[in-house]
């Protein structure tokens, strides 16, 4: 197996571990460009201290040319992160990675990440350049981003279709002019992982300064290949990996963190490497990206799908209770699960609450642990059995302290022989407002009411209902997806009540719609 260099496999270069990959995140970054898919600051910064705490080595925070909200998100999960290095992404031009560079001011330890396409492809069509022009850039681009930081990672994009030979011209170029980490992107989802790990072979065999940098891999889903390619690439030499919680990114996705991960620690003895990541916060964060994003994790996904410990099949649950490693490769404990998620009633107390709530990945201050405190009593008079996803659902929709628009109050009238209508008050900017409308259905009825309140243009894409756990007192999980001049977002809310839970999930989708307007594409890059 062809290796990189010993010197260059960590971060900071502090470890002579050959064996150590280092793990990339970009869920704030490429994960959210899912269509649908949005993030307000605080939730990004509540991810951001997540992802440092599960022991994530790069955290990709944002492209902050991208829009003024970007740059924020950058500049303050740059000011709160420690341990892990915080990164920007930036095209090849110059103003972009100025504005990088501007951002990641308040970072302990930072990367700023440079890209440019080198596919015949992309440089025809995309950036209409041609190859010499792109060298320079790549050289420029490096050369400036070095101004700012000795960390810098350089990425060819498109670089799985790109001719070998100005693959390699392009990375020799880059690490010559400082870049520390190289980065080829399977972009479209395109390579198959033989050939996946042939081309990293073959750039760290031809290039000859190839051990002064690590280089990643980024691997997008398109053909469901992402993870199989992530880990080819580590096989070949590869020392980082860029991935995303839930595998969330552009089109199909990206490398799912907890696959790769997981991968790495179940087959330890084909795939021999060390990460820093403490697989028992997965389940954990898996769950905290999709109830910020609105993006459901289906059901059979491996790692953290709800199925992904349940068995059904007679003889599956005959072996499991004559030795559990019958059918599992992995322990839920692994992954962050309890064999039981039933722990909390409505005669628990505040401190086994708060409790529970650290256990999952909350800190709440005292202002907002006694709301959190008083919804989940109420939620346990409503409901005979309180289940962690239960809690996870009411604390979300709890702490999204900084939407312009909350949900007051909702009643209903409807029936078999009744028109529907909705009597809506909401709180938009610290103003109590009231609107009755009628509908085809309560669904539609409190639709109106909102639009009404708060006018929009913006279209209903996708209403879906599901119980967050069983029985008839569960609580309705709903997503509902809105799209506008073509912007997408997915909005969520759990209630008892279905129809408030509409109204809620409804109402955040239009609170991340006005944080998704702010998001401008930047000007177009040129030679």
């Amino acid at each position: 197996m062809t290796t990189n260099n010993t010197e260059t496999t960590s971060p900071d270069k502090a470890t002579n571990n050959n064996d150590r990959v280092v793990v990339f995140d970009t869920t704030l970054r490429d994960g959210e460009q899912s269509p649908g898919a949005s993030m307000n600051l605080e939730e990004k910064l509540r991810i951001a201290e997540a992802l440092e705490g599960m022991g994530v080595d790069i955290i990709e925070a944002g492209f902050a040319i991208a829009s003024n909200g970007d740059f924020e998100a950058v500049n303050e999960v740059s000011k709160i992160i420690g341990e892990s290095i915080v990164c920007s992404l930036a095209r090849s031009g110059l103003a972009d990675i100025d504005r990088a560079a501007e951002a990641l001011a308040p970072a302990k330890r930072k990367r700023i990440h440079t890209f440019i396409s080198t596919s015949d492809l992309h440089m025809k069509y995309k950036l209409q350049m041609s190859p010499e022009d792109v060298l320079q850039a790549v050289i420029d681009s490096v050369t400036h981003a070095r101004k700012f930081t000795d960390d810098v990672e350089w990425s060819a994009e498109d670089g799985t279709r790109t001719d070998h030979d100005y693959l390699c011209r392009t990375v020799e170029a880059a690490i010559k002019a400082g870049a520390t980490t190289i980065n080829i992107p399977d972009t479209v989802g395109y390579a198959l992982p033989n050939e996946h790990r042939d081309m990293f072979r073959m750039v760290m065999e031809r290039v000859p300064n190839a051990h002064k940098a690590v280089f990643s891999t980024h691997c997008h889903n398109d053909l469901g290949l992402a993870v199989a390619n992530s880990l080819a690439g580590v096989e070949a030499g590869a020392r980082q990996i860029e991935c995303t919680i839930n595998g969330l990114g552009e089109r199909a996705g990206n490398a799912a963190l907890e696959e790769i991960i997981m991968a790495i620690r179940t087959r330890n003895d084909l795939a021999p490497y060390d990460t820093n990541i403490d697989t028992t916060n997965i389940t954990k964060l898996s769950r905290m990206v999709s109830q910020v994003t609105g993006f459901a994790v289906q059901n059979n996904k491996a790692i953290v799908g709800a199925n992904a410990f349940a068995h059904e099949a007679g003889i599956h649950q005959d072996g499991m209770l004559k030795h559990a490693g019958t059918y599992e490769i992995m322990t839920p404990e692994s992954v962050g699960l309890k064999e039981s998620s039933l722990v909390m009633g409505k005669h628990s107390g505040r401190h086994a609450f708060r409790q529970k709530l650290l256990e999952m990945g909350f800190e709440l201050g005292d202002n907002a642990l006694h709301d959190a405190f008083r919804r989940f009593k109420d939620l346990a008079d409503k409901k005979k059995d309180v289940f962690d996803e239960d809690i996870v659902a009411l604390v979300d929709d709890q702490i999204r302290g900084n939407d312009h628009i909350k949900f007051v109050s909702l009643h209903i009238v409807c029936g078999s022989s009744v028109a529907a209508s909705a009597d809506l008050v909401l709180d938009v900017d610290g103003k109590e407002v009231q609107n009755k409308a009628t509908g085809d259905g309560p669904v539609d009825a409190t639709f109106n009411a909102l639009k009404a309140l708060f006018p929009h243009t913006a279209v209903l894409q996708l209403y879906q209902v599901h119980a967050v756990t069983e029985g008839t007192d569960a609580q309705a999980d709903v997503t509902v997806r809105l799209a506008e001049e073509g912007k997408t977002v997915n909005g969520a809310g759990a209630d008892t009540d279905t129809l408030v839970a509409s109204a809620k999930a409804y109402i955040n989708a239009l609170n991340k719609l006005m944080v998704k307007r702010e998001k401008t594409a930047p000007a177009a890059l040129s030679a």
